[in-house]
């Protein structure tokens, strides 16, 4: 199963592997080459399907647990002044991607859709301090009857030029739904309340609407 959001890509992949395998039949005499060119078609093809799958989740938790948002790597857990909604501290995960992970965004717990914002910016690396500040982002709060109300943050990498946004203000959510998706390459920052009990741990790999990341009593 793939994203929609990959689906122009994935077609535009696929012609260009077509194009070149004919291009190397028709012009180039050596099998060798031939196979070559075949194979590096192949593995360019299969990584841009790897890159846009989407595979199935059942978040299931409830409104007391915080689901992961994304695929990839917790590379921060720390208190933090968040400046754009809720102008107080909070804890923040961030979890990075690598252009190997499943990039589709989900919601980490369900509720109404209280603030949606894209912001354009710079192209940081992911993982730079600055990048939450500085990058092409959207911001999204989510209002929740158990947690209260919890921002996450799709931050566009290095690599991304399209960071792609599903919320609506208004709009009731389920936990675990898609969200929306970042092209190649990126970050997710979640802001928890400073009550939220952290389950996860610096380093831990996590997938998207499976791993819980806090919980709250």
């Amino acid at each position: 199963m793939f994203h929609k959001e990959g689906y122009t890509i994935i077609f535009t992949a696929f012609l260009i592997v077509v194009a070149l395998n004919v291009l190397s039949f028709y012009f180039i005499d050596s099998a060798l080459v031939h196979w070559a060119v075949f194979a590096a078609a192949l593995v360019l093809f299969v990584l841009v399907l790897q890159f846009f799958r989407n595979p199935a989740r059942a978040a299931n938790f409830g409104d007391q647990q915080i689901v992961a948002p994304v695929d990839g790597k917790v590379v921060a857990i720390e208190e933090v002044y968040e400046k754009e909604y809720f102008k107080d501290k909070r804890l923040q995960v961030s979890v990075f991607m690598s252009p190997l992970n499943v990039h589709v965004t989900r919601y980490p717990v369900g509720g109404k859709v209280v603030y949606s914002k894209y912001h354009p910016g710079k192209y940081l690396v992911a993982w730079h301090p600055k990048s939450s500040e500085k990058n092409e982002r959207t911001t999204v709060v989510i209002e929740n009857p158990i947690f209260g109300k919890v921002l996450y943050r799709q931050i566009a990498g290095a690599r991304a030029r399209r960071i792609v946004n599903y919320a609506k203000p208004d709009r009731q959510v389920a936990q675990g739904d898609d969200s929306g998706f970042i092209k190649f390459g990126s970050r997710v920052d979640l802001l928890l309340p400073l009550n939220a009990d952290m389950v996860v741990q610096l380093a831990e790999k996590v997938r998207g609407g499976e791993s819980v990341i806090a919980k709250i009593d």
